[in-house]
């Protein structure tokens, strides 16, 4: 590793010994995980295990309390002095968000922006590219996700399933190394779930690196290459879908999926 902390490594996400606890309460206990490049991630596991706190120490927005995390080689939220960790400056922190994609639950649209200017916004002012180039790809990629005819909309004109396809754009438009989904359908009305879940399948065949918490389990069995068990804070079991959803090897992996299915 070099002094700025940077590794060699084909990997999109390395988390190594990562521990964050809020309190007396221990969320994250020694998690290991990496992902690689092009590689989609299911992460599944009980409420409170620890899923979504994992997604926000990737993407630092949650400081570690120890252990690292490393998008593309880069350390995240640290540089490495003499074996030292330091806090980077904000505006470092927010360069290297800058390169991770984030869907919220709660979709986080400004309400007073458009969809167009809500998808436009990170790269202009984050990324620092040109206008021009920047709404030619918002737009788009709105049509990707199936919603070009609304670029003009502001959020409220929208359903909520229109809504995290905006939240999906706008991550695409940071051209990130990943793309973290927390529950992405969890705040829809179950008529709308499906739209959503075409269009991360869509990204799954895309060669970008995703990390999706869901517990859609017949999804995540359908576009993971591996599925990533939690609980209680720790990594129970990981492994391909046929492993882990068919033939669970943990007793605490059966129980919880003989309840969701």
């Amino acid at each position: 590793m070099s002094a700025a902390g940077r590794v060699e490594t084909s990997a999109a996400v390395e988390v190594r010994g990562v521990r964050k606890a809020y309190g007396t309460s221990e969320v994250l206990r020694g998690i290991d995980l990496t992902v690689r490049a092009g590689e989609v991630v299911a992460v599944i596991g009980p409420s409170g295990s620890g899923k979504s706190t994992l997604l926000r120490v990737v993407n630092h927005l949650e400081p570690l309390d120890s252990g690292t995390v490393h998008i593309d080689g880069e350390l995240i939220g640290y540089r490495l002095r003499r074996n030292v960790l330091y806090p980077l400056p904000d505006r470092e922190v927010r360069r290297q968000r800058s390169r991770i994609g984030f869907v919220f639950q709660q979709f986080n649209l400004f309400p007073h922006l458009t969809a167009l200017e809500n998808v436009t916004l990170a790269p202009l002012s984050a990324q620092r590219r040109p206008r021009a180039e920047v709404e030619r790809e918002a737009r788009e990629l709105l049509d990707r996700v199936g919603i070009g005819e609304f670029a003009d909309a502001y959020p409220r004109r929208l359903s909520g399933g229109q809504q995290q396809r905006v939240a999906i754009a706008r991550a695409l438009a940071l051209r990130p190394q990943v793309i973290l989904f927390d529950e992405p359908t969890s705040a829809l009305d179950p008529e709308l779930v499906g739209e959503v879940l075409d269009v991360i399948r869509d990204l799954a065949d895309g060669g970008t690196a995703l990390v999706i918490v869901t517990h859609e389990i017949g999804f995540a069995r359908e576009v993971a290459d591996t599925v990533v068990f939690l609980d209680a804070g720790v990594i129970v079991e990981q492994g391909p879908p046929t492993a882990v959803l068919d033939n669970p090897e943990h007793p605490r992996t059966r129980a919880f999926l003989s309840r969701v299915r």
